[in-house]
Parts: C-alpha cells; sequence; structure tokens
C-alpha cells in the first residue's frame, strides 16, 4: 500500500473508460430503422450517448421527428436486446486504459464502476472483455432502483460503501458524471475523449485529461 491520496477510483463506462460508440450505434440505427427514421453515421452517435439507453433513444428520435406514433418502450427493448447480443463487437478500453489501472492496482486503489448502463448489460460486456476482475463492484442505472442514477449522488455512496470506505473520487465524461460527484461531494475528473455532452472543460470538473496516461498525476494533484 502506498500513500496514495484515495483509495476508491469509480469510473463511467460509455466514454470514460470503454469506447462503446460503434457497438452502441449499431444498437441504436437497428432500433430507428424498426421506427422508419433514418439512420445515424456512426461516428455521430456518440453525441446521443449519454445518460442511458432511454435517454439516448429519446434524443435520437426526437433529432429525427419526435416520439409521435413511437412504442417507444418496445423499441427500447429492440434496441436493448440487439446491444445485448452483439455488445462487444467493436468495444475497447481508451488508450492507456489498461496501463492506468494497473497502476491504480498497484498502488492499492480498489476500482469500481458506476454506469447508468444497465448493471446485467455491463456486467455482460466486462465479462466479454475479460475485465470483470478488476473492479470491487460493478454499479448499473437500474441496480439502486429507479430515480437514484446519476446525476444523483446515490450510485457513487454506493460505490464508496462497497469498495470498502475511504476517500474516493470519480472520473467520467458527462454532465450526468460531474453532477453525480458534485452531489456526493468527490472529486471528480474528466475526459476530453469521451462523449462529452458539452465541451470537457465545461463540464465544471475538478481536472480534465485527455489520455489515461494523465490521470494518477491529476488524482494526486486533487489531493
Amino acid at each position: 500500500m502506498t500513500d496514495f491520496p484515495f483509495q476508491i477510483v469509480g469510473f463511467d463506462l460509455d466514454g470514460t473508460l470503454l469506447d462503446t460508440a460503434h457497438d452502441i450505434g449499431h444498437a441504436l440505427n437497428h432500433a430507428l430503422a424498426h421506427a422508419g427514421r433514418p439512420l445515424v453515421p456512426l461516428e455521430e452517435a456518440r453525441r446521443f450517448i449519454g445518460g442511458g439507453s432511454a435517454q439516448m433513444l429519446h434524443n435520437a428520435l426526437m433529432a429525427s421527428g419526435g416520439l409521435d406514433g413511437v412504442d417507444f418502450a418496445s423499441l427500447q427493448e429492440r434496441l436493448l436486446a440487439f446491444y445485448a447480443d452483439n455488445i462487444a463487437r467493436h468495444t475497447a478500453l481508451f488508450p492507456g486504459g489498461e496501463a492506468m489501472m494497473d497502476a491504480l492496482a498497484s498502488r492499492g486503489v480498489h476500482l469500481a464502476i458506476a454506469t447508468n448502463k444497465r448493471e446485467d448489460l455491463a456486467r455482460r460486456l466486462f465479462d466479454e472483455l475479460g475485465l470483470t476482475p478488476r473492479f470491487a463492484t460493478i454499479i448499473g442505472g437500474n441496480t439502486l432502483g429507479p430515480g437514484r442514477a446519476k446525476p444523483a449522488p446515490d450510485m457513487l455512496h454506493e460505490m464508496t460503501a462497497r469498495g470498502g470506505g475511504g476517500a474516493a473520487a470519480f472520473v467520467g465524461d458527462t454532465t450526468f458524471d460531474v453532477g453525480a460527484a458534485r452531489a456526493a461531494q468527490m472529486p471528480v475528473v474528466a475526459v476530453s475523449f469521451g462523449f462529452n455532452d458539452l465541451p470537457a472543460h465545461e463540464l465544471g470538473a475538478d481536472a480534465v485529461i485527455d489520455h489515461f496516461d494523465e490521470l494518477v498525476p491529476a488524482l494526486e494533484m486533487l489531493a
């Protein structure tokens, strides 16, 4: 155990730890095609990602004609079923992610996930990528029940408790993540390479990094 200032470091999943844009984009387009809506170019799909599948689908439908005539619940289930069956075809850690996790683990840090993605999907994805053993806990948007996903602080409080307590910090890419960390009174680092719903330096985080090589030094500075 080293003198690192945080015992727990939590991560958002989509757009923070993992680049899931293409797999999510294919699932979104599967749903949009079923609804008779225009497909979203995969490189543009990331602008709709954030806040969970319902928020993403809502945003994409609103951008292509609105919700009239759409069975939203059925369409969301179609999207999620397709995604579950094709969850890790293109998804990978962002550059430097593996070395960063090794560096934190070597300092005795417990790693955690707090994502608005459904917990079963998050676990399936990490299982397929062989990453599950790295995390002390994986908390999804449905884990704690309605109304308790980010930007509410509940997931981050639960992450800290499950990680054994102590000083915790969070890493994310959107206003949902920064809002949750602020509500939990927890230091937060934003990544500029994610699915930012605002420019990274406008998210209100305590620090912004452009590569995971910068995360450990940024966390040390936050202390």
